[in-house]
């Protein structure tokens, strides 16, 4: 109880009070005492007003100009966003135009049984019919944009992203085991469709698409199902599963609609005209 009683009678040190006490004695104190240092703490406080007050003044003038500048840009964001939307309109305008000629193309080609083949191979027509749902989808742990090692050319990281080349052979299968028409996410695949990688995101006919990835395949539902598992592609999918713990789940579906493709790119083949002269003269010199 003694210590404690000291304590509490004496909470500052009595060097702190002697020290104070000598400050004192010497008239050291806190003010300037000369004139001469009055003055130049006199002159160093109207120099902090002065430049408080500068900086305060060319702020409230900057401020109207700051205010109009931000308004102009907010003007022109809005231009530039209706102008991205005007375009997006007339981009689908024209592709509803191009679809319509080449559906009207195909109809002055031929019957109309091959009108309707050719409808749905090139992917021109939106179908609906039986078929497989497949769903492909990253592993459980696995977060988009990690650090992970991008997979080689001969071997896999762990790191549990599906892949443009996985992609790929997922559609390379279904077509093989019969599928007659193949969308990815709502975007109908063509002969001439490209799945590819840009970073860590997968592009189908340069549209990105997110995880998880549902392929949609209409043909003869139970066939292609155990087709498509027994194929090398199905087998290639079933080792993603089991090695990086990618997840996949297929089923056999009574009733599927694809969309058509937003845009078909009509090709045709003519000889070559001059290579058949030439092969000719070619002959006939030899002989």
């Amino acid at each position: 109880m003694s210590l404690l009683t000291n304590v509490m009678d004496h909470s500052l040190d009595d060097g702190y009070a002697e020290a104070a006490a000598r400050k004192r004695a010497a008239g050291d104190g806190r003010l300037p005492k000369t004139l001469r240092a009055k003055l130049g703490l006199a002159a160093g406080l109207v120099l902090a007003a002065f430049v408080v007050t500068v900086g305060a003044a060319q702020a409230r003038v900057a401020a109207p100009t700051v205010a109009k500048e931000r308004e102009e840009l907010v003007d022109r964001i809005d231009r530039e966003t209706a102008a991205a939307d005007e375009l997006e309109e007339s981009v689908d305008e024209l592709r509803a135009d191009v679809s319509a000629r080449q559906r009207e193309a195909l109809r002055n080609s031929g019957g109309s049984d091959r009108l309707e083949l050719v409808s749905i191979l090139s992917g021109a027509t939106a179908v609906h019919g039986p078929g497989v749902r497949l769903v492909v989808n990253d592993a459980k742990d696995t977060v988009a944009g990690g650090d992970g090692e991008p997979r080689g050319t001969s071997g896999f990281s762990d790191t549990g992203r599906v892949r443009d080349r996985d992609m790929q052979r997922v559609v390379n299968g279904l077509w093989a085991s019969g599928a007659e028409a193949v969308a990815i996410n709502g975007q109908r695949l063509t002969a001439l469709s490209a799945i590819r990688a840009a970073g860590d995101a997968i592009l189908v006919d340069n549209r990105p698409l997110v995880p998880p990835y549902t392929v949609l395949a209409v043909g003869d539902g139970e066939r292609l199902s155990t087709r498509f598992q027994n194929s090398p592609d199905g087998l290639y999918l079933h080792a993603l599963q089991e090695n990086f713990g990618i997840r996949t789940g297929i089923s056999v579906e009574d009733g599927l609609r694809l969309p058509a493709a937003p845009s078909v790119t009509v090709r045709t083949a003519q000889p070559h005209t001059q290579n058949t002269e030439n092969t000719e003269n070619t002959g006939k010199g030899t002989s």
